[in-house]
Protein backbone atom coordinates (compact mmCIF):
# COMPACT_ATOMS: atom_id res chain seq x y z
CA UNK A 1 0.00 0.00 0.00
CA UNK A 2 1.45 3.39 -1.01
CA UNK A 3 2.10 6.21 1.49
CA UNK A 4 -0.80 8.25 0.04
CA UNK A 5 -3.25 5.34 0.30
CA UNK A 6 -2.12 4.68 3.85
CA UNK A 7 -2.57 8.37 4.76
CA UNK A 8 -6.09 8.43 3.26
CA UNK A 9 -6.98 5.36 5.31
CA UNK A 10 -5.67 7.05 8.49
CA UNK A 11 -7.75 10.15 7.73
CA UNK A 12 -10.85 8.04 7.12
CA UNK A 13 -10.47 6.14 10.42
CA UNK A 14 -9.70 9.32 12.41
CA UNK A 15 -12.71 11.08 10.89
CA UNK A 16 -15.08 8.31 11.99
CA UNK A 17 -13.81 8.56 15.54
CA UNK A 18 -13.32 12.31 16.04
CA UNK A 19 -15.34 14.06 13.31
CA UNK A 20 -14.63 16.48 10.48
CA UNK A 21 -13.23 19.51 12.30
CA UNK A 22 -10.88 17.53 14.56
CA UNK A 23 -9.60 15.49 11.63
CA UNK A 24 -8.83 18.57 9.54
CA UNK A 25 -6.96 20.11 12.47
CA UNK A 26 -5.07 16.91 13.32
CA UNK A 27 -3.81 16.34 9.76
CA UNK A 28 -3.47 20.06 8.99
CA UNK A 29 -5.66 19.91 5.88
CA UNK A 30 -8.87 21.59 4.73
CA UNK A 31 -12.22 20.12 5.79
CA UNK A 32 -13.15 19.81 2.12
CA UNK A 33 -10.04 17.66 1.62
CA UNK A 34 -11.04 15.43 4.52
CA UNK A 35 -14.49 14.92 2.97
CA UNK A 36 -12.99 14.17 -0.44
CA UNK A 37 -10.52 11.65 0.96
CA UNK A 38 -13.25 9.94 3.01
CA UNK A 39 -15.53 9.64 -0.02
CA UNK A 40 -12.67 8.19 -2.07
CA UNK A 41 -11.70 5.65 0.58
CA UNK A 42 -15.33 4.66 1.25
CA UNK A 43 -15.97 4.07 -2.45
CA UNK A 44 -12.79 2.02 -2.77
CA UNK A 45 -13.61 0.00 0.34
CA UNK A 46 -17.18 -0.76 -0.79
CA UNK A 47 -16.11 -1.68 -4.31
CA UNK A 48 -13.24 -4.01 -3.57
CA UNK A 49 -13.58 -6.67 -6.21
CA UNK A 50 -13.35 -10.34 -5.43
CA UNK A 51 -12.88 -12.77 -8.32
CA UNK A 52 -15.97 -14.52 -9.65
CA UNK A 53 -15.15 -18.22 -9.36
CA UNK A 54 -17.51 -20.60 -11.19
CA UNK A 55 -17.67 -24.34 -10.51
CA UNK A 56 -19.04 -26.27 -13.47
CA UNK A 57 -20.04 -29.74 -14.63
CA UNK A 58 -21.70 -30.89 -17.85
CA UNK A 59 -23.32 -34.11 -19.07
CA UNK A 60 -23.56 -35.15 -22.73
CA UNK A 61 -25.70 -37.50 -24.78
CA UNK A 62 -23.76 -40.44 -26.27
CA UNK A 63 -22.94 -40.84 -29.96
CA UNK A 64 -24.50 -43.66 -32.03
CA UNK A 65 -22.23 -46.01 -34.00
CA UNK A 66 -22.49 -49.19 -36.06
CA UNK A 67 -19.83 -51.78 -35.23
CA UNK A 68 -19.03 -55.42 -36.09
CA UNK A 69 -18.25 -56.51 -32.55
CA UNK A 70 -18.35 -55.32 -28.92
CA UNK A 71 -15.29 -54.39 -26.92
CA UNK A 72 -12.59 -51.77 -27.20
CA UNK A 73 -11.99 -50.72 -30.80
CA UNK A 74 -11.40 -47.75 -33.06
CA UNK A 75 -14.63 -46.30 -34.43
CA UNK A 76 -14.51 -43.98 -37.44
CA UNK A 77 -16.76 -40.99 -37.91
CA UNK A 78 -18.16 -42.73 -41.00
CA UNK A 79 -19.64 -45.39 -38.69
CA UNK A 80 -21.82 -42.82 -36.91
CA UNK A 81 -25.52 -43.60 -37.26
CA UNK A 82 -27.65 -40.91 -38.97
CA UNK A 83 -25.34 -38.12 -37.83
CA UNK A 84 -26.20 -38.73 -34.16
CA UNK A 85 -23.24 -36.86 -32.75
CA UNK A 86 -22.92 -36.11 -29.04
CA UNK A 87 -24.55 -32.95 -27.65
CA UNK A 88 -24.68 -31.24 -24.26
CA UNK A 89 -27.47 -32.86 -22.24
CA UNK A 90 -27.28 -30.71 -19.11
CA UNK A 91 -25.08 -28.40 -17.12
CA UNK A 92 -24.89 -27.35 -13.47
CA UNK A 93 -22.82 -24.58 -11.94
CA UNK A 94 -22.44 -22.48 -8.81
CA UNK A 95 -20.43 -19.47 -7.75
CA UNK A 96 -17.89 -20.49 -5.12
CA UNK A 97 -19.45 -20.47 -1.61
CA UNK A 98 -22.77 -19.16 -2.93
CA UNK A 99 -25.80 -21.04 -1.55
CA UNK A 100 -27.53 -21.88 -4.83
CA UNK A 101 -26.71 -24.22 -7.70
CA UNK A 102 -27.96 -23.08 -11.12
CA UNK A 103 -28.59 -25.56 -13.90
CA UNK A 104 -30.27 -26.28 -17.22
CA UNK A 105 -31.20 -29.43 -19.13
CA UNK A 106 -32.74 -30.32 -22.47
CA UNK A 107 -36.51 -30.53 -22.48
CA UNK A 108 -37.94 -33.83 -23.89
CA UNK A 109 -38.36 -32.51 -27.45
CA UNK A 110 -34.80 -31.05 -27.46
CA UNK A 111 -33.38 -34.35 -26.18
CA UNK A 112 -35.11 -36.32 -28.95
CA UNK A 113 -33.96 -33.85 -31.60
CA UNK A 114 -30.49 -33.54 -29.97
CA UNK A 115 -30.79 -29.74 -29.98
CA UNK A 116 -28.59 -28.16 -27.29
CA UNK A 117 -28.56 -24.60 -28.65
CA UNK A 118 -30.72 -23.16 -25.87
CA UNK A 119 -28.77 -24.60 -22.93
CA UNK A 120 -25.42 -23.79 -24.57
CA UNK A 121 -26.45 -20.14 -24.59
CA UNK A 122 -27.44 -20.24 -20.93
CA UNK A 123 -24.11 -21.68 -19.76
CA UNK A 124 -22.18 -19.38 -22.09
CA UNK A 125 -23.51 -16.34 -20.22
CA UNK A 126 -22.21 -17.67 -16.88
CA UNK A 127 -18.77 -18.55 -18.26
CA UNK A 128 -18.55 -15.09 -19.82
CA UNK A 129 -19.06 -13.55 -16.36
CA UNK A 130 -16.46 -15.72 -14.60
CA UNK A 131 -12.88 -14.77 -13.76
CA UNK A 132 -11.92 -18.33 -12.79
CA UNK A 133 -13.49 -21.57 -13.99
CA UNK A 134 -13.24 -24.87 -12.04
CA UNK A 135 -14.22 -28.38 -13.12
CA UNK A 136 -13.00 -31.96 -12.77
CA UNK A 137 -11.33 -32.84 -16.09
CA UNK A 138 -11.98 -29.29 -17.26
CA UNK A 139 -9.04 -29.10 -19.67
CA UNK A 140 -9.75 -32.31 -21.56
CA UNK A 141 -13.54 -32.60 -21.39
CA UNK A 142 -15.84 -29.86 -20.06
CA UNK A 143 -14.23 -26.78 -21.60
CA UNK A 144 -13.27 -28.15 -25.04
CA UNK A 145 -16.68 -29.85 -25.27
CA UNK A 146 -18.45 -26.56 -24.59
CA UNK A 147 -16.20 -24.63 -26.97
CA UNK A 148 -17.03 -27.15 -29.71
CA UNK A 149 -20.76 -26.65 -29.22
CA UNK A 150 -20.36 -22.85 -28.96
CA UNK A 151 -18.58 -22.84 -32.32
CA UNK A 152 -21.20 -25.09 -33.92
CA UNK A 153 -23.94 -22.72 -32.75
CA UNK A 154 -22.10 -19.70 -34.18
CA UNK A 155 -21.21 -18.14 -30.84
CA UNK A 156 -18.22 -15.83 -30.37
CA UNK A 157 -15.40 -16.41 -27.83
CA UNK A 158 -16.27 -15.71 -24.20
CA UNK A 159 -14.21 -13.25 -22.16
CA UNK A 160 -10.78 -14.40 -20.88
CA UNK A 161 -10.98 -16.78 -17.93
CA UNK A 162 -8.40 -18.61 -15.80
CA UNK A 163 -8.94 -22.35 -15.35
CA UNK A 164 -8.46 -24.87 -12.55
CA UNK A 165 -8.75 -28.55 -13.45
CA UNK A 166 -9.12 -30.41 -10.14
CA UNK A 167 -8.38 -33.75 -11.84
CA UNK A 168 -5.07 -32.46 -13.19
CA UNK A 169 -4.14 -30.75 -9.91
CA UNK A 170 -4.93 -33.90 -7.91
CA UNK A 171 -2.62 -35.95 -10.11
CA UNK A 172 0.15 -33.37 -9.70
CA UNK A 173 0.34 -33.41 -5.92
CA UNK A 174 -1.07 -36.69 -4.57
CA UNK A 175 -0.97 -40.45 -5.11
CA UNK A 176 -4.59 -41.24 -4.34
CA UNK A 177 -5.77 -44.70 -5.35
CA UNK A 178 -8.04 -42.97 -7.86
CA UNK A 179 -8.37 -39.38 -9.01
CA UNK A 180 -11.98 -39.69 -10.11
CA UNK A 181 -14.39 -37.21 -8.51
CA UNK A 182 -16.34 -40.04 -6.89
CA UNK A 183 -13.25 -41.34 -5.06
CA UNK A 184 -11.78 -37.96 -4.10
CA UNK A 185 -15.21 -36.84 -2.93
CA UNK A 186 -15.32 -39.83 -0.58
CA UNK A 187 -11.89 -38.91 0.77
CA UNK A 188 -12.94 -35.29 1.31
CA UNK A 189 -16.51 -35.71 2.55
CA UNK A 190 -17.21 -39.45 2.96
CA UNK A 191 -19.75 -39.04 0.14
CA UNK A 192 -19.38 -40.06 -3.48
CA UNK A 193 -21.41 -39.35 -6.61
CA UNK A 194 -25.04 -40.42 -6.97
CA UNK A 195 -25.42 -43.92 -8.41
CA UNK A 196 -26.37 -44.10 -12.10
CA UNK A 197 -25.90 -46.43 -15.06
CA UNK A 198 -25.87 -46.11 -18.84
CA UNK A 199 -29.60 -46.75 -19.07
CA UNK A 200 -30.23 -43.29 -17.58
CA UNK A 201 -28.56 -41.64 -20.58
CA UNK A 202 -30.55 -43.85 -22.97
CA UNK A 203 -33.82 -42.84 -21.32
CA UNK A 204 -32.79 -39.18 -21.43
CA UNK A 205 -32.15 -39.22 -25.18
CA UNK A 206 -35.66 -40.61 -25.65
CA UNK A 207 -37.09 -37.64 -23.75
CA UNK A 208 -38.17 -39.50 -20.60
CA UNK A 209 -39.13 -36.77 -18.12
CA UNK A 210 -38.32 -38.81 -15.00
CA UNK A 211 -34.90 -39.68 -16.40
CA UNK A 212 -34.20 -36.03 -17.27
CA UNK A 213 -35.15 -34.97 -13.73
CA UNK A 214 -32.86 -37.65 -12.29
CA UNK A 215 -30.03 -36.58 -14.62
CA UNK A 216 -30.32 -32.97 -13.48
CA UNK A 217 -30.22 -34.08 -9.83
CA UNK A 218 -27.10 -36.15 -10.60
CA UNK A 219 -25.48 -33.22 -12.42
CA UNK A 220 -26.19 -30.76 -9.60
CA UNK A 221 -24.84 -33.15 -6.98
CA UNK A 222 -21.59 -33.40 -8.95
CA UNK A 223 -21.14 -29.64 -8.63
CA UNK A 224 -21.80 -29.80 -4.89
CA UNK A 225 -19.17 -32.54 -4.59
CA UNK A 226 -16.79 -30.60 -6.84
CA UNK A 227 -16.91 -27.58 -4.53
CA UNK A 228 -16.19 -29.70 -1.45
CA UNK A 229 -13.31 -31.41 -3.28
CA UNK A 230 -11.85 -28.12 -4.51
CA UNK A 231 -11.87 -26.56 -1.03
CA UNK A 232 -10.28 -29.72 0.40
CA UNK A 233 -7.53 -29.61 -2.23
CA UNK A 234 -7.08 -25.83 -2.24
CA UNK A 235 -4.02 -25.47 0.05
CA UNK A 236 -2.13 -28.01 -2.07
CA UNK A 237 -2.82 -26.52 -5.53
CA UNK A 238 0.54 -25.07 -6.57
CA UNK A 239 -0.47 -23.41 -9.85
CA UNK A 240 -3.59 -21.70 -8.49
CA UNK A 241 -4.49 -18.31 -10.03
CA UNK A 242 -3.32 -15.50 -7.76
CA UNK A 243 -6.44 -14.24 -5.94
CA UNK A 244 -4.48 -11.27 -4.61
CA UNK A 245 -4.40 -9.79 -8.13
CA UNK A 246 -8.20 -9.45 -8.05
CA UNK A 247 -8.40 -7.83 -4.60
CA UNK A 248 -7.57 -4.33 -3.43
CA UNK A 249 -6.51 -5.26 0.08
CA UNK A 250 -4.80 -3.14 2.69
CA UNK A 251 -2.38 -5.96 3.50
CA UNK A 252 -0.85 -9.14 2.16
CA UNK A 253 -3.33 -11.88 1.29
CA UNK A 254 -3.17 -15.57 0.41
CA UNK A 255 -2.70 -16.12 -3.30
CA UNK A 256 -5.09 -19.11 -3.21
CA UNK A 257 -8.05 -17.94 -1.10
CA UNK A 258 -7.51 -14.21 -0.53
CA UNK A 259 -7.47 -14.39 3.28
CA UNK A 260 -4.87 -12.49 5.39
CA UNK A 261 -1.49 -14.17 5.85
CA UNK A 262 1.07 -14.13 8.65
CA UNK A 263 4.83 -13.98 8.29
CA UNK A 264 6.68 -17.23 9.01
CA UNK A 265 10.21 -17.22 10.36
CA UNK A 266 11.44 -19.47 7.58
CA UNK A 267 12.76 -18.62 4.14
CA UNK A 268 11.70 -20.18 0.84
CA UNK A 269 14.67 -20.92 -1.39
CA UNK A 270 15.17 -21.16 -5.15
CA UNK A 271 18.43 -22.04 -6.93
CA UNK A 272 19.87 -18.54 -6.53
CA UNK A 273 17.60 -16.55 -4.18
CA UNK A 274 15.64 -16.71 -0.96
CA UNK A 275 12.27 -15.20 -0.15
CA UNK A 276 10.13 -14.34 2.86
CA UNK A 277 7.51 -16.97 3.64
CA UNK A 278 3.87 -16.36 4.64
CA UNK A 279 1.17 -18.75 5.87
CA UNK A 280 -2.55 -18.25 5.22
CA UNK A 281 -4.69 -17.79 8.32
CA UNK A 282 -7.63 -19.55 6.67
CA UNK A 283 -6.60 -22.33 4.26
CA UNK A 284 -3.14 -22.93 5.75
CA UNK A 285 -1.22 -22.73 2.47
CA UNK A 286 2.17 -21.05 2.12
CA UNK A 287 3.01 -18.13 -0.16
CA UNK A 288 6.28 -16.56 -1.15
CA UNK A 289 6.87 -12.89 -0.36
CA UNK A 290 9.45 -10.45 -1.61
CA UNK A 291 13.02 -11.45 -2.28
CA UNK A 292 15.33 -11.20 0.71
CA UNK A 293 18.67 -9.60 -0.04
CA UNK A 294 21.55 -12.03 -0.23
CA UNK A 295 24.82 -10.49 0.97
CA UNK A 296 27.76 -10.25 -1.46
CA UNK A 297 29.64 -12.81 0.64
CA UNK A 298 26.74 -15.24 0.39
CA UNK A 299 26.28 -14.49 -3.31
CA UNK A 300 29.92 -15.31 -4.05
CA UNK A 301 29.35 -18.91 -2.96
CA UNK A 302 26.24 -19.45 -5.10
CA UNK A 303 26.56 -21.17 -8.47
CA UNK A 304 23.64 -21.06 -10.93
Amino acid sequence: MSYKTERIKDIYLYFHEYGLEATAKHFDIQQETVSRYCRRYKFKKENQRAPKILLLDIETLPMHFRAWRPGKQYLRVEQMVDGKDWVVLSWSAKWLCAPDIVSDILIPSEAIERDDGRICKSIYRLIDEADILIAHNLDRFDLPSLVSRFMIHGMKPFSPVQCIDTLKESRKVAKHSSHKLDWIGKLATNEGKLLTDFSLWVKCEHGNTEALARMLEYNKDDVRLLEETYLWMLPWIKSHPNIGLYQDSDGKVCKRCGAPVKWVDKYQYTLVNRYDSFKCTRCGSYSRGRRTDVTPAERSTVLA
